[in-house]
């Protein structure tokens, strides 16, 4: 349960020493040059590969511990790992590589929290170990704190809020927050950048797109350049606190009709792209026991709710929470569901959203066969492929988990994961936003099964996927849909007896003489002609690449005509 309002001060107070006791002191990063940047990054990666390196050496069974690469490998380590930290050196590598991106700072953390996600891929035992990166983080003190939210709001906070708390609600590594209270009387959240964080971002996003074009040619298997890229996309929009106003708003409009759901409002008056005023939204953790105390008909209806939401985000709206975790949903008086933390969000396009809708409605409904072939139409195939193993290796893991989807232990999201997994294997690479989805899910269950232990999740989603895909099939919207492409289809049409015209006379213009045959040629002129035709309308449907096709089509036509 959220704690009762500090008391309310008129006039700003430096807090007493204890206010900061479970964070450590925050310290600004210095404006650093790109060249001194780029040596501490390179110091480190030269750490992390001659930590790396012993750790291989270590893992070796006695059989491997032969021949003469082994001998060289033990030769480099006896000279390098002189010049790797005591306290790493001995460490497995992925702890090792953790250890290093703490110490590098709040772009590697963000960096290490995405990566920890990709188990498409990374191996398991890296993933696992990034999934413990900080994320309560040393925090500013309260009187830098008070001093950079006069600089935002151009005025003395005192004069807009009644009291501000002076111990952090939470410390990650972009931002913090605190508690505070309006003048009239609402409460609210201050969320602010901390500062230099990010100049130090934009920093190191341009070593990492260096770094990822060199290991894109080392390693191309992972993919280190297209990760970099999403990672700098993602990091870039997470500071920029307007754009996550705008996020709250976007939900909130979307969510308007449900009256169980609730998103923070946003206060854009005291707001800025570096200090995000919101509502503060009074409820409980799923994990806490005034949850948990809950009747059963109040739990069942907080579940289903969540479902309903987590379902109509990604496969009805195409825009979802993407750092959805317990510590970001809140249990609301009603009983209602609030979420916060809304910086981060994906997005889905019509097709990837359609796809993964009936992907995922497969596994629901226990078609492994067909979720391991929409699947595989998400992916994208690498150099050598295996679309075939890959879909099979999925279908098989699918039926695997259908016959034990009643235990307690089964989740539907790891499931996912797994076959998503499954990709570096058979060289199958996936968007980042399909692996965000995938942590909808889980949280979804994670939340779910803290307030009902023997939660099925496919049985809980059945009914919102129904809902969906009803609204999928509307007539409305699909008519709609159609009307969209309306002024294309009557361009199109318009262009059409120009189109033909200009067919003919070149058919003409390339025909010497008369044929022999008044009617030869002909056929081929009018199929041709009914090729455009028919490629126009369609394309006003499917797209240009339609059109372009039938033109491509009605000319080959035309050349075996003048052949002739």
């Amino acid at each position: 349960m959220t704690t009762d309002p500090a008391p309310r001060m008129d006039e700003p107070s430096p807090p007493p020493e204890p206010a900061l006791a479970t964070f450590e002191v925050y310290v600004e990063p210095k404006p650093q040059g790109l060249l001194r940047r780029l040596i501490t990054t390179y110091r480190h990666a030269l750490g992390l590969l001659a930590g790396g390196l012993a750790a291989h050496l270590r893992d070796r069974t006695p059989l491997q511990r032969h021949g003469i690469r082994y001998r060289l490998e033990r030769l480099v380590n006896g000279v390098t790992r002189h010049f790797v930290d005591r306290d790493l050196v001995g460490l497995p590598f992925a702890v090792q590589l953790r250890r290093r991106m703490e110490m590098l700072g709040a772009t590697y953390v963000k960096l290490g929290q995405l990566l920890a996600l990709r188990e498409d891929l990374l191996p398991e035992s890296v993933t696992r170990e990034l999934a413990n990166l900080l994320d309560r983080l040393p925090a500013i003190p309260y009187p830098r704190f008070h001093e950079l939210v006069e600089k935002e709001l151009g005025r003395d906070p005192f004069e807009v809020f009644s009291y501000i708390e002076t111990k952090p609600l939470g410390s990650a590594s972009i931002g913090q927050a605190h508690r505070a209270g309006t003048r009239d009387g609402q409460a609210v959240i201050l969320k602010l950048v901390k500062p230099g964080i990010r100049e130090q971002l934009r920093r190191d996003i341009t070593l990492l797109k260096g770094v990822g074009r060199l290991l894109n040619w080392l390693l191309p298997r992972f993919q280190p350049r297209r990760a970099i890229e999403e990672f700098s996309y993602y990091i870039l929009r997470e500071v920029d606190l307007e754009i996550e106003a705008d996020n709250a708003e976007v939900f909130a409009a979307n969510f308007a009709d449900d009256p169980n759901v609730v998103f923070p409002r946003i206060l854009r008056q005291y707001s800025t792209s570096s200090l995000l005023c919101m509502e503060f939204l009074r409820g409980v953790k799923p994990s806490s026991e005034e949850a948990r105390q809950l009747a059963d008909a109040d739990r069942a209806r907080v579940i289903d709710t969540g479902a309903s939401v987590v379902i109509r985000m990604l496969y009805r709206d195409g825009f979802f929470h993407a750092d959805l975790h317990p510590a970001n949903v809140l249990v609301l008086a009603g009983p209602k569901v609030g979420f916060i933390d809304l910086g981060q969000v994906g997005r889905f396009d019509e097709h990837l959203r359609r796809h993964l809708l009936l992907y995922y409605y497969c596994l629901v409904i226990g078609d492994a066969e067909n979720a391991a072939r929409y699947l595989t139409g998400i992916a994208r195939p690498g150099p050598k492929a295996d679309p075939q193993g890959f879909s099979r290796d999925v279908a098989d893991i699918s039926r695997r988990w259908r016959r034990h989807s009643g235990d307690d232990s089964s989740s539907l999201g790891h499931l996912i994961l797994q076959s998503v997994g499954r990709g570096v294997r058979y060289r199958m690479y996936f968007p980042v936003e399909l692996v965000l989805m995938v942590k909808a899910i889980v949280a979804f269950e994670s939340v779910g099964r803290m307030l009902e232990p023997n939660l099925d999740v496919a049985a809980a989603s059945q009914r919102h996927l129904n809902a969906v895909l009803l609204h999928q099939v509307n007539p409305l919207r699909l008519a709609r849909e159609g009307l969209q492409g309306a002024p294309e289809l009557i361009d199109t049409m318009v262009k059409i007896p120009m189109l033909i015209s200009a067919g003919l006379r070149a058919l003409e213009q390339a025909t010497a003489r008369p044929p022999e045959n008044p009617f030869a040629g002909m056929r081929a002129t009018m199929f041709a002609g009914f090729c455009l035709v028919a490629g126009a309308i369609v394309a006003a449907f499917e797209g240009p690449p339609v059109l372009w096709a039938s033109l491509f089509t009605a000319a080959v036509l035309l050349a075996i005509r003048r052949g002739k």
